[in-house]
C-alpha cells in the first residue's frame, strides 16, 4: 500500500472528546472514524488489525473443532418473547425493537442465543450429534446509554460469539477448560495480558461465568485480586471473609434515644459499639417503584449486582425520598422490626452478630439487643456483600486489592436456560427427550482491538505486536524528489511485496519529520529508510517500533534483517 493512495488521514493533535489513549491513537492514526455516538466507521488500517484478530480467532476455534457460521442480525420478537428477555427489565432499552411492513416485531441482534439455540432446535435431534460448537463473526447493536472511549464501549460493534451444544453437563464441564484456554491463546497471540476472574452472569443467565479482563486505570470494571493466591473476581462477584461480630447470650429488645443520628457511624459512637455490632438499611427500587430493603452487617456495604441477582435479576436503582416515604419507612432509623409491605433481603452477614443496633423505625429512635431471627423475618438470606480493599481473601486470608479493567472476552455456563424455554430437546441413549444443554462465549474484536492499543503505545504513538500489526514494514523515503533515492524506495517495496511482505510506502512528498511521526504515530513494527546517505554504502535504516535505537543493514541482507526484528517482537509469546 502507498501511502499517497491510502484512504484516511493521520491526525496531529487528539481530539478533544477523546479521553482514553486507544480512543485518541485510533482516531490519530486513522483506525476508525465516528459517525454518531458509539458507532464507528474502521478506515483501511483500522480494517486490517481487525481481520489480524478475527484471522486469529478463526483459527483458535477451528483448532477446537468449532464450526463458523453466520446468523442474522434481525430477529423476529417472538423468539426473545420465548426466553422472556424481551420484556425483562435487563436487557430493557438497550435491545433495539421496531415493526417490519409487515407489522411484525423485530429486535436487533445484541446476542445471539436466541437464534443459536433455534438452529440447535432445528438440527439437532439425537445424542448422538453432540456435542457440538459453532462460532459466528457477526455486528450486533446495543443502544447503550453511555457509549464511551471509542472503541471500548460502543453501539454497534461486532464480536466473536461461540455456542456449544452438550447431552449433560458432564460433557459442557469436560468442554469449558478447552474454551478457556482457547481464550488464553487468543489474547496471548494478540499481545494482549488478559487475567481471568470470575464474574455475574447477568443477563445470559447460567450457572458459571468467566471474564478475561484487561487490567488497565481505564477500565470500567472494578476488579478483587488477592497477590498471594491469585484469586480474581469482578466486584460484582467477588467473595471475601466477613469475619464475625460480638457473640453474646441475646438480651431483651430496648428501645432507646439516638437523637440526630442516621449514620451507622454516628450510632455506634453514640452508643459505645463497633460498626459490625449494628444492622444498616440500604434502600434500592424496582423499575416499578418497589422498595427493596437490604440489610447487612454495619461495618460491611451492599452489593448492588448480588441484591439485584437475589430479587429475580429485577433492575434496581437507590431508593428516592418518595419511595421510602410512600413505603412508610424512616431514613436514618430504618429497621426490619415490625415493617410490613416491603421486601427485606438480608446478607449473610447478619448471622455472625447477636444483639445489635438497629433502628426502632421511629425518627430518633434505635433499637439495642436486636437478634435474628427472633425480632424479624426476610424472604431471604445470601451473600449481597461488596468486597473492598483490605477485606480478606476466602481462600488464603490474605488482604484483597482493587483494580480498574477492561473486559475482553466472557465465557458462560448456560444450561438448560435457553433450550428449555426455545424449546431445543434431543433423544438421549435411552429415547428420552432432554434439553441440550448449553455455553456461550464471546469476545468483542474491536474492543480488543482498543485494548491492545491500551497495553501497546508510547508517547509517539501505537506499537503493535507483529501478530496483528496492519503492515509487517513501514518503507519511508526522504527523497520523494530524488530520482535515485524514489527508485530505490521503489525497487525495495516492490521487492519485499514480492517476498510475501504486508508493506505500507511513505512515497509522499512530506518532509522527514512528518513522515517519521506518521510512522511512529501508525506503529508498524519494522520502520526501513531509504536515503541519499543510505544508498551511498548500499546500505538500508532499519529500526523496531519498540527499540529506540536504529541500525544500517547492507541492502542484499534487509530481508533477514527483518525477519529477525519480526522474531524478537517482545510483545508475542515463544510459540507465537
Amino acid at each position: 500500500m502507498r501511502f499517497s493512495t491510502l484512504f484516511g488521514r493521520t491526525l496531529r493533535e487528539n481530539p478533544s472528546d477523546a479521553e482514553l489513549v486507544s480512543h485518541q491513537l485510533s482516531l490519530r492514526a486513522g483506525l476508525i472514524r465516528q459517525l454518531a455516538a458509539g458507532i464507528y466507521s474502521y478506515l483501511p488500517i483500522g480494517w486490517r488489525v481487525l481481520r489480524k484478530i478475527e484471522q486469529i480467532m478463526r483459527e483458535e476455534m477451528d483448532a477446537i473443532d468449532g464450526q463458523e457460521l453466520l446468523m442474522p442480525v434481525v430477529h423476529p420478537a417472538d423468539i426473545w418473547r420465548a426466553t422472556g428477555r424481551y420484556d425483562a427489565p435487563a436487557p430493557g432499552p438497550a435491545l433495539v425493537r421496531f415493526k417490519d411492513r409487515g407489522n411484525h416485531d423485530m429486535v436487533l441482534a445484541m446476542t445471539h442465543e436466541e437464534v443459536a439455540t433455534d438452529l440447535a432446535r432445528q438440527e439437532i435431534n439425537s445424542y448422538r450429534q453432540l456435542p457440538q460448537m459453532m462460532y459466528q463473526i457477526q455486528t450486533k447493536f446495543r443502544d447503550e446509554p453511555r457509549s464511551r472511549g471509542g472503541l471500548v464501549r460502543v453501539r454497534e460493534f461486532i464480536m466473536k460469539d461461540a455456542y456449544s451444544f452438550h447431552a449433560d453437563f458432564e460433557s459442557l464441564d469436560a468442554f469449558y477448560p478447552s474454551i478457556y484456554r482457547a481464550y488464553e491463546r487468543i489474547f496471548a497471540r494478540c499481545g494482549v495480558e488478559a487475567l481471568a476472574v470470575e464474574a455475574d452472569t447477568g443477563i445470559m443467565g447460567g450457572s458459571v461465568s468467566h471474564e478475561f479482563m484487561v487490567v488497565t486505570a481505564a477500565g470500567e470494571d472494578t476488579l478483587v485480586l488477592c497477590p498471594h493466591c491469585r484469586y480474581a473476581a469482578n466486584a460484582e462477584k467477588a467473595v471475601f471473609v466477613k469475619g464475625e461480630g460480638p457473640r453474646e447470650v441475646e438480651a431483651p429488645l430496648e428501645k432507646v434515644a439516638t437523637p440526630g443520628t442516621t449514620t451507622i457511624e454516628a450510632v455506634a459512637a453514640l452508643l459505645g459499639v463497633e460498626t459490625r455490632q449494628t444492622y444498616k438499611a440500604v434502600f434500592y427500587s424496582t423499575s416499578a417503584g418497589e422498595v427493596i430493603f437490604a440489610v447487612i452487617r454495619g461495618d460491611l456495604d451492599v452489593n448492588p449486582t448480588k441484591l439485584a441477582n437475589m430479587v429475580g435479576g429485577e433492575e434496581l436503582h437507590p431508593s428516592t425520598d418518595e419511595e421510602l416515604q410512600a413505603a412508610g419507612i424512616v431514613a436514618g432509623y430504618a429497621s426490619p422490626i415490625g415493617l410490613s409491605g416491603v421486601r427485606v433481603i438480608a446478607d449473610d452477614s447478619i448471622t455472625t452478630v447477636n444483639n445489635a443496633v438497629a433502628g426502632a423505625n421511629e425518627a430518633g429512635y434505635h433499637y439495642r439487643n436486636v437478634n435474628y431471627p427472633r425480632d424479624f423475618a426476610v424472604e431471604a438470606v445470601g451473600d449481597i456483600a461488596l468486597a473492598r480493599e483490605g477485606d480478606r481473601c476466602v481462600n488464603c486470608g490474605e488482604l484483597l486489592t482493587l483494580s480498574r479493567g477492561i473486559e475482553v472476552g466472557h465465557l458462560f455456563k448456560l444450561g438448560t436456560t435457553y433450550s428449555t424455554a426455545v424449546g431445543a430437546d434431543f433423544l438421549d441413549r435411552d429415547g428420552v427427550a432432554r434439553p441440550v444443554v448449553m455455553g456461550s462465549y464471546g469476545i468483542g474484536t474491536g474492543r480488543l482491538l482498543a485494548c491492545i492499543i491500551e497495553q501497546h503505545h508510547d508517547d509517539k504513538g501505537i506499537i503493535w505486536p507483529t501478530s496483528v500489526a496492519p503492515f509487517q514494514v513501514h518503507i519511508v523515503s526522504l527523497g520523494s524528489n530524488d530520482g535515485e533515492v524514489s527508485a530505490a524506495a521503489d525497487a525495495l517495496y516492490e521487492r519485499l511485496r514480492r517476498g510475501g511482505y504486508e508493506v505500507l510506502y511513505d512515497d509522499r512528498a512530506e518532509s522527514a519529520g512528518v513522515k517519521f511521526n506518521d510512522a511512529d504515530l501508525i506503529g508498524i513494527p519494522v520502520r526501513v529508510t531509504v536515503s541519499r546517505r543510505t544508498l551511498a554504502n548500499q546500505q538500508f535504516e532499519l529500526k523496531a517500533r519498540w527499540e529506540a535505537d536504529r541500525r544500517l543493514v547492507p541492502a542484499d541482507e534487509v530481508e533477514a534483517a527483518i525477519d529477525a526484528t519480526l522474531r524478537a517482537d517482545p510483545a508475542m509469546p515463544a510459540e507465537a
